[in-house]
């Protein structure tokens, strides 16, 4: 079967049909649907090789993401792959091992071979991103630079939720257990949690920078203790797992002696006991939204936009009155 016996039996022509099958949401729904019944029925597969030579396109996106260990990022990973498959693409995906030099390098291997990237929280200077996205299509998850379209998350707003839980359960001084230097989405935090910080009247004892990991919590929990604060807050779960382990280890009692809240929602954090009070942030959404914009810059529409996605606090028994 050819490419024209679909369009022939589906009573379009074969433009329509190449748009139906490469770029669908080019198409009126209704067409696509009627284009991909026949071409199901048919047994038709179009040849992605030369499908290029026509369209100039490869069919494939980049994803890199910084850590595949994080639980946070494999919900993002499934959350692109599904949306890229509606869309009829491939995803090439990369971990870069949280490395700035190994990103940059990753980011223009991949862009020889797809047609768009989305990163997500990349870790290279604001400098170089701007260089890549010159050179190739590119949308940034968690990270957000003027010009380049991006997907990230009401952070003044879940912070703005955090401070008045723990505002509201009698805590006057608190900690931030800060990630990583070159984490934008860190730098997004610190600053916000500064603002609401002030507003409430709360003092506010900064610590760190960790590896925004377990281990990155455990060897920051006794400077913690050492602060004297009646609550903490963390840049991530992992990071907050990791003081609630130690914090146990040290036979300090959650949330009696201290309450501890943590960022993202990963699935251990609803696991582990206490269960970890946390701001959710959207996962596969983000992963869904960055596809959408890439799609939207690869037919030059929406250039340069910014998604903001809600954030909630899940109260769960890690938080308590202060002691």
């Amino acid at each position: 079967m050819t490419i024209r016996d679909v369009a022939r039996m589906a009573g379009v022509s074969v433009a329509t049909v190449t748009r139906a099958l490469s770029t669908p949401e080019v198409v009126r729904p209704t067409t696509r649907e009627r284009v991909r019944e026949v071409a199901s029925s048919l047994g038709y597969h179009p040849n992605r090789a030369a499908r290029g030579l026509i369209t100039g396109r490869t069919g494939n996106i980049g994803l890199l993401v910084p850590d595949l260990a994080n639980p946070f990022f494999p919900s993002i990973v499934k959350g692109v792959q599904a949306r890229a498959l509606e869309a009829d693409h491939a995803v090439f995906l990369a971990d870069t091992d949280e490395d700035p030099d190994a990103e940059a390098g990753l980011v223009r291997k991949l862009a020889k071979q797809v047609d768009g990237l989305v990163l997500c929280s990349p870790r290279m200077a604001e400098q170089e991103l701007r260089a890549v996205a010159r050179e190739v299509p590119m949308v940034l998850v968690y990270r957000r630079i003027a010009g380049v379209p991006s997907v990230t998350a009401e952070f003044l707003d879940g912070m703005r939720q955090a401070l008045s839980h723990l505002v509201a359960l009698g805590h006057r001084r608190i900690a931030y257990v800060a990630g990583p230097r070159s984490s934008w989405a860190n730098r997004e935090r610190v600053r916000s949690l500064r603002t609401v910080a002030k507003q409430a009247g709360v003092e506010l004892v900064e610590l760190g920078s960790v590896t925004p990991q377990f281990q990155g919590g455990v060897s920051v929990a006794d400077r913690v203790l050492a602060a004297a604060v009646t609550a903490v807050i963390a840049y991530n779960d992992l990071v907050a797992l990791g003081l609630l382990h130690r914090f146990a280890a040290r036979g300090v009692a959650v949330p009696d002696d201290i309450s501890v809240l943590g960022f993202d929602d990963i699935p251990l954090a609803a696991m582990v006991h206490p269960a970890l009070t946390t701001v959710a942030l959207p996962q596969g959404q983000a992963g869904q939204a960055g596809v959408d914009l890439l799609l939207d810059l690869l037919n030059k529409r929406d250039r340069a936009v910014r998604r903001e996605l809600p954030t909630q606090l899940m109260v769960r028994g890690s938080t308590g009155s202060a002691r």
